[in-house]
């Protein structure tokens, strides 16, 4: 959450790698679970094997009559080629994918959600050489099972996370506005939330009845005073700030709802031919 915006205990804080909607829902990725990961490592793991005995076959055919040093260098190579140059090179054609992660449905992506570049795919194949080959993943396990988003030394050294693709976000209900407040609330000017604001009270009412009543009544004063000054004209009077902010969070939900009809019904008419390609 950003500066200024008051924390709810007990919810996730808002994070800038987070997709936030219009209505002010923070949303992240769905995180590859550690046996998925380890299933996908395995896979890939097993076809390195089968290509390094490959490479080594064709290797040894050709440097057969060369010297030792030459013979030596061919491993060398061999072994760059295959542990790093293959995954590396997999990853950035397929925007974050090797064999292992295609059939599990797993993908590499930036810390920020965004599809990961040749300089992260080398950077997590060269550390992964040492963590997962060199010492025999060990360290990739530990540091999986310590990191929110089960990151091993390569994730963190890339600036990257891998998410599960098959797994569906379940998104929050919309809010409903009290009745007694809805007329009001549709026919007031409501400004465009800021995101802080509008993640805090949405993060605020579904677990208020879990706070301790004096925190909880400073927190909803507090949500209410920031809210207040983008409305007019003010809402009745006796209203509990908690039914206030339903009331506005509602209707905004409704009018952003509303305007992104509009504007795709303005685009399919502009546009019919785009509409008639998606069908």
């Amino acid at each position: 959450m950003t500066a200024g915006s008051p924390a709810v205990p007990g919810s996730r804080s808002y994070a800038p790698e987070e997709t936030v909607t219009g209505e002010g829902v923070a949303l992240e990725l769905p995180v590859a679970s550690l046996g998925m990961r380890a299933l996908s490592g395995m896979i890939d793991v097993i076809l390195h094997i089968g290509l390094l005995i490959g490479v080594f076959s064709v290797a040894g055919a050709l440097t057969e009559e060369s010297s030792d040093a030459v013979s030596r260098t061919g491993i060398i190579v061999s072994f760059v080629g295959v542990l790093v140059g293959v995954p590396t090179v997999s990853e950035t054609l397929s925007r974050g994918k090797t064999l292992g992660k295609l059939i599990t449905g797993l993908r590499v992506v930036r810390d920020d959600g965004g599809p990961v570049s040749f300089r992260h795919a080398l950077t997590r194949a060269l550390v992964g050489w040492v963590e997962i080959y060199l010492l025999t993943g060990i360290p990739a396990a530990i540091s999986a099972l310590v990191t929110a988003r089960t990151k091993r030394l390569g994730d963190l050294a890339a600036g990257d996370y891998v998410i599960a693709e098959r797994s569906r976000i379940q998104l929050p209900p919309p809010p409903s506005a009290p009745p007694e407040l809805a007329g009001w609330a549709h026919s007031a000017d409501i400004a465009p939330l800021e995101v802080d604001v509008a993640v805090a009270v949405r993060q605020f009412l579904p677990r208020a009845n879990l706070l301790d009543p004096q925190a909880r009544y400073e927190l909803g004063q507090h949500l209410l005073g920031r809210i207040l000054p983008l409305v007019a004209p003010p809402p009745p009077p006796g209203h509990h700030p908690e039914s206030i902010l339903r009331a506005v969070m509602a209707e905004r939900y409704r009018r952003d709802l509303a305007r992104l009809g509009r504007d795709q019904a303005l685009r399919d008419a502009v546009l019919p031919n785009e509409r008639a390609e998606r069908a």
